[in-house]
Order: C-alpha cells, then structure tokens, then sequence
C-alpha cells in the first residue's frame, strides 16, 4: 500500500499526519481533521473580516479588520484550497454589493492595491506555486463541474431513496456514523439532507433556514445604530450564503457550523443592544441636564471643538488669499 499506516506517524492534538512527498503528499496535524474545513475556515473569516475592516467604530480595529482580510486573501492562494481561492473573492464582492459598502470603495482600495502588490510579488518570486494552483482550480473544474456534482449527488440520493419521503435515516449518509450501521458517501449538503430525512425532511429544512434568513434579516434592519446595523448586514449575508449553499457540507461540521449558530445569536441580539446603548445615552444626557456642571463642561468641550474647527477654517481661508 502507497499510505501504510505507521506508529511512527502519531498526533496527538487534532488532524491527521501524512507524508509522502515522492507523490506530492504531505499534510501535518493541525486544528482542523480534514482540509476542506480548512477552506471553509477561510471562507467564513472573509465575512467576518470584512464586517470588522468596514463597520467597526474604532479606526485601529478598522485596520485589523483589513489586515484579516489581506491575510484572508493571501492564505486563499498559498493554501491550496481551490474552495477558498473561488469563493473568497467572490465572498468579497457579494458584501460589497449587498451591505452597500460600494460607496465606500476609498476604504477598500487601499487594501486591494495592496494585495495586487503583494500577490504581484508573490508570482514573479514564485510563479510555480502560483501557476500551479491555477492549474489546480482549473483542473478540478473540468474534471468535476461544481454543476454536475451536484447534480449527479442528487441522483444518486434519489436512486437510493426508491420512492421513500422520509429517508434513509439519520446517520446514514454521514461517515462518522459507520460504526453504527451501513453508510453512503454524500459530499453534497441538499443531497445529504435529502438522503437522511427524504425530501419532505429536506424541505422542513429549507422552511427553517428560510425563516431564520428572514427573522435575522428583520432584526438587524431594525437596528438604528449605524456602526451596528452595518456590522448586522455582514453577518446577515453570512447567514444567507451558508443557510442555501449545497457545495460541501459546511452545516454539518466545524468551525462553521459553530459560526452560523453563534451569528444568528449575534443578529436577534442586535436590537436589545441597540436599545441598550441607546438607554445608557439618554442616561448620560439625563444625568448631564441635571448637573449644571456636566453640562458647563460638556459646552465648554463643544466650544472648543467648534473653536478649533473655525480657526483651521480661518486658516484655509487665509492660505487660499495668500
């Protein structure tokens, strides 16, 4: 056997260990079991970063925010996953388009200046890697069209099914679960759903993902804060492209399917935090009206903020003259 399994080849700590370099094989222990988590991973922070490097209050965050995302951008290539080279990009302007961030292209220009920079440097030094995954992508989609895979999972569900709406049972198409029984290999998330609980169980699902689409959508449209309700709108677009998306199974393992339960949380909690802050505000201007010295305080600084404001005019004016 290519792959024989050795003592020597242990992990304690996650992941699995395969080495065999002579045909181009090596994958070392890490967090993830399999490396199509590790895509997803990747896909999933492309969101999140990008929540962070446009909507968050504070500017230093900002940068982290698009520091993830360069970095998001960067792993996409040198990863090997042609999941994540697809879809990050993708990802990217699917938000741009959907949270409104389109307008605020002065924000990310900078970042995509620099990432066209970084991966120009990145193919002239090592234009092998670069080429080969390419050629990885390209190979992968003439060989199995993301299309007919799924099209193909389909039949093979419903072949299996023979006319059942309830079917197979939990468990039967998922292969963790051999030890308990006979199982299929389904590699699609719609098909396996399908496989599992019929298609009347498949489209209890899509009832149920349809709702949260909805409720989430209504709670975090219903935010007033504006550094919230764009936080809100990214997620938002999380939850819509994981709740529909059929390629993989990213529901039904980690990290994703920690994320997808953890933002939906985040999203219907929004509005309580929003009226949270909103009550603690009109505390501190209560608390402000009732102490004249607050208050005194408060115009003083706004004074002087104004003061500023208008000798920095005074002296535009006078540089325009001179």
């Amino acid at each position: 056997a290519l792959f024989k399994a050795s003592l020597d080849a242990r992990c304690f700590v996650g992941g699995s260990l395969l080495y065999s370099p002579q045909v181009g094989q090596i994958r070392l222990p890490g967090t993830f079991v399999a490396p199509w988590q590790w895509g997803w991973f990747l896909i999933s922070n492309a969101f999140f970063s990008f929540a962070t490097g446009f909507s968050d209050p504070s500017g230093r965050w900002r940068s982290v925010g698009l520091a993830g995302m360069a970095s998001v951008f960067v792993l996409a290539v040198v990863s090997g996953q042609r999941i994540a080279l697809a879809l990050v990009p993708t990802v990217t302007v699917i938000l741009m388009v959907l949270t409104g961030q389109v307008t605020n292209l002065k924000r990310f220009l900078p970042i995509l200046g620099g990432l066209v920079l970084l991966l120009g440097i990145a193919a002239t030094a090592f234009p092998e890697v670069v080429q080969e995954r390419i050629d990885s992508f390209i190979g992968r989609w003439e060989a199995a069209p993301a299309d007919d895979f799924i099209l193909h999972q389909f039949a093979f569900t419903w072949s299996r099914l023979r006319g059942s709406l309830i079917g197979l049972g939990l468990g039967r198409a998922t292969n963790s679960a051999r030890v308990f029984g006979k199982t299929s290999l389904v590699e699609t998330w719609f098909p396996k759903v399908m496989h599992e609980v019929g298609p009347l169980g498949l489209l209890a699902f899509l009832v149920f993902v349809t709702a949260i689409t909805v409720l989430t959508f209504k709670a975090y449209r219903s935010v007033k804060n504006k550094d919230l309700r764009s936080i809100g709108a990214s997620y938002w677009v999380f939850i819509l492209f994981i709740s529909y998306q059929t390629y993989y199974y990213p529901l039904d393992v980690d990290p994703v399917a920690v994320y997808y339960w953890l933002m939906t949380g985040v999203i219907l909690k929004l509005p309580e935090i929003n009226r949270q802050e909103q009550e603690e505000l009109e505390k501190l201007e209560a608390t402000q009206e009732k102490d004249p010295k607050l208050k005194k305080k408060g115009r003083i600084k706004a004074s002087k903020k104004g003061k500023g404001k208008r000798q920095k005019a005074k002296g535009r004016v006078r540089a325009r003259t001179i």
